[in-house]
């Protein structure tokens, strides 16, 4: 069963092969309605038609002429420029002549028959080395020159180097030793200011004290002998005294 699977697998892989391979080939009527022949315009009729398509390697040439009255035969770049049918690559003289394409580069064709080839029917193709189809390649157009002055890029100004010494600094103004000199108190008379002397105070009236009882008296017997004592003995100090 794996094996059936297997082979199934292969087919396909072939058949798309076959297909990619068929739809790659483009068949390509030279001249298309005007056909193989000499043209009446000149040789500007064949190589504006090329212009218009894309070769690959694998297309096919068909060249639709009258048979007996032109051929298709390609040639080299010498013979093609000098019309010279002398050495063909290849000559086909029967209609319609189909030539396949097997290589990239340049291809050149021309009608031997006398007078044919210098009366414009020749053909130039350029094939691409791809095998796949191509975009039809545009009539060489001269590019514009490219600009020669690149954008002005405005230099970036280095930053001013630094200073490495320190900057001075302004030493402050140096302050006195000396101090201010502070005015002396004015001098104190040495001599002591008189005090007013207390104002005396008058005496204030005092109560009249009481009598006290008046002392009985002492009987008259004893009186009259303490008298006569008192006398003798001032009269012995007196008497002391003068002598």
């Amino acid at each position: 069963m794996a094996r059936i699977s297997n082979m199934f697998f292969l087919v396909a892989i072939l058949v798309a092969a076959l297909l990619k391979s068929s739809a790659a080939q483009t068949t390509h009527v030279v001249g298309d309605t005007l056909g193989w022949t000499v043209p009446a315009s000149g040789a500007s009729a064949y190589t504006t038609w090329a212009a218009n398509k894309t070769f690959n390697i694998g297309d096919i040439l068909v060249f639709n002429f009258a048979i007996g009255a032109h051929d298709a035969a390609e040639v080299r770049k010498a013979e093609f420029d000098a019309c010279n049918p002398a050495n063909p690559i290849s000559l086909l003289t029967t209609s319609p002549a189909n030539v396949t394409i097997n290589s990239s580069g340049e291809h050149y064709f021309i009608c031997t028959f006398t007078g044919h080839c210098s009366g414009g029917q020749k053909l130039a193709i350029n094939v691409s080395s791809s095998s796949g189809p191509s975009p039809a390649p545009q009539p060489a157009v001269p590019s514009p020159a490219p600009q020669t002055s690149p954008p002005t890029t405005t230099p970036t100004p280095a930053p001013a180097p630094q200073s490495t010494s320190p900057t001075p600094t302004t030493a402050p103004a140096p302050q006195s030793s000396s101090p201010t000199p502070t005015s002396a108190p004015a001098p104190q008379p040495s001599s002591p200011t008189p005090t007013s002397a207390p104002s005396p105070s008058p005496p204030s009236p005092s109560a009249p004290s009481a009598p006290s009882p008046a002392t009985p008296p002492s009987p008259p017997g004893n009186s009259g002998t303490s008298l006569g004592v008192t006398c003798l003995t001032l009269v012995s100090i007196v008497l002391a005294i003068l002598y």
